[in-house]
This record gives C-alpha cells, sequence and structure tokens, in this order.
C-alpha cells in the first residue's frame, strides 16, 4: 500500500511561481507525476501534467511543456512540480500519482488527496 502526501497549494499572484510537493511511502514505486484536474471537471477528467517513469524517463503533456517542470527522487520517494509564469487558467486542483507494484507484481495507481493551486489575475 501507497500512501501520498502533497504540500504547497494555495493563492498565487498570476505571473509567480509555485512547488508543489509529494512524499510517498511504499515500496517498488517505479513513477511518481502529477495531474490536473481543472475547475468543474470530474476526477476521470484529470489531465496529465508531467511524470517520471523508471524506464520511460519524463513525459509531459503539450500544454506543460515549458512552463511546467518535474522533478523525481527516487531514494527519498518525493516529487515536485514547479509552474512558473502562472496563469489564471492553471487554477485548479493538482494530484500526485504513484505507479507501483503490488506484492503479486500488478501495477498499481495511488493517488494524493490533491493540492488546490488558485492563480488571481
Amino acid at each position: 500500500q501507497v500512501q501520498l502526501v502533497e504540500s504547497g497549494g494555495g493563492l498565487v499572484h498570476a505571473g509567480g511561481s509555485l512547488t508543489l510537493s509529494c512524499a510517498a511511502s511504499g515500496n517498488r514505486i517505479s513513477a511518481m507525476g502529477w495531474y490536473y484536474q481543472a475547475p468543474g471537471k470530474s476526477l476521470r477528467e484529470r489531465e496529465l501534467v508531467g511524470i517520471i517513469d523508471d524506464t520511460e524517463g519524463t513525459t509531459y503533456s503539450d500544454y506543460a511543456k515549458g512552463r511546467f517542470s518535474v522533478s523525481r527522487d527516487v531514494a527519498k520517494n518525493t516529487a515536485e512540480l514547479q509552474i512558473h509564469s502562472l496563469e489564471p487558467t492553471d487554477t485548479g486542483v493538482y494530484y500526485c500519482k504513484v505507479e507501483a507494484r503490488n506484492p503479486v507484481g500488478y501495477l498499481m495507481n495511488y493517488w494524493g488527496k490533491g493540492t488546490l493551486v488558485t492563480v488571481s489575475s
């Protein structure tokens, strides 16, 4: 079982920067990354921001390339999301996601509770 704790959300002015952090507990973690849920959208409609996988490397969504940066510390099971030049359209809930093998070897997805980012204009 993997548990996640996110931190770093809040109210930020447009043009500013923000760093979100995620700390995971558990074993056999193979990927850590971040997803975005826009206001009014369901959990199923969460969009990939960026993810770092042990074998696939780093993947960003097209919209996240440039202003968003994902980093991961494999030894500490932590991940960060840095957002630069924040825009009001970045407002939403950001979720940390972890992929890890369960005891029988299946790849499982684990989600944090989400952290709200509000960007004021």
